[in-house]
């Protein structure tokens, strides 16, 4: 729930998702769409774009209260994993950004199971920085580095088959502050203490300030790679 602090920094610092990853993860034909764990809406937009009838659920009502200023149509419901507030059999994939990891896995997958259709889709995304990069090898040291979720450690109950993992590399852009707010709406910088998260976030400045790639720059090529998985309800 920590997340309600930093909504707004969220929104501006947090990127989006590619295109071929989100394509990736949709079943052919699908029409209605939830987005579990939607936030602001980084994803839920994309699939709007898409004319996609989608559903948004967060237990977070200030996340939900950003995404509904950028997508006023699109219904954005209280709820969690491990009780989504539709009816059974009610979309065709259910998509989660960045949030398996808040779920109690076991008690989400048999709510995820009860309203898709049968046949329909899960699908897992996360974006993760590239520290292949000098700058954001750097950025990773004062921050903590970024960890691949998809290593071996999601696995889906035998109700979901056909399991494939996927990866796309792709640069984000965004300027100096939207770095700042990428930071500070991390969970770890939210709960810290006042003077740790202030330590932090002035760590980062001094790296935007003083490293050869980014001192005097007003727009940031930061590395990403999007993993993914998708399974289908048997």
């Amino acid at each position: 729930m920590s997340f309600g602090e930093e909504a707004a920094a969220y929104e501006r610092g947090r990127p989006s998702y590619p295109p071929e990853a989100i394509d990736w993860l949709l079943p052919p034909g699908a029409q209605r769409v939830l987005d579990l764990g939607a936030g602001t809406g980084k994803l839920t937009v994309r699939l709007v774009e898409r004319g996609l009838d989608v559903v948004a659920v967060d237990p977070i009502p200030e996340m939900l209260e950003v995404l509904s200023r950028s997508l006023p149509q699109t219904p954005a419901l209280l709820g969690t994993a491990e009780e989504i507030p539709l009816p059974d059999n009610s979309v065709d994939a259910v998509v989660v950004a960045q949030a398996w990891h808040w779920f109690d896995v076991q008690r989400a997958t048999a709510e995820i199971a009860r309203v898709l259709r049968p046949g329909g889709r899960l699908g897992l995304v996360w974006n993760t920085r590239d520290e292949r990069m000098g700058w954001v090898k750097d950025l990773g040291n004062i921050i903590g580095h970024e960890h691949d979720p998809l290593n071996d450690e999601v696995t889906l109950p035998a109700t979901f088959t056909g399991l494939e993992r996927s990866r796309v590399e792709w640069t984000s852009y965004l300027t100096p502050q939207a770095l700042i707010d990428l930071v500070a709406s991390r969970s770890y910088c939210i709960t810290s203490p006042a003077a740790v998260r202030t330590q932090t976030l002035d760590k980062v400045r001094e790296l935007l300030r003083t490293h050869p790639a980014l001192a005097n720059s007003n727009g940031l090529a930061l590395p990403y790679i999007t993993v993914g998985i998708r399974a289908t309800l048997a």
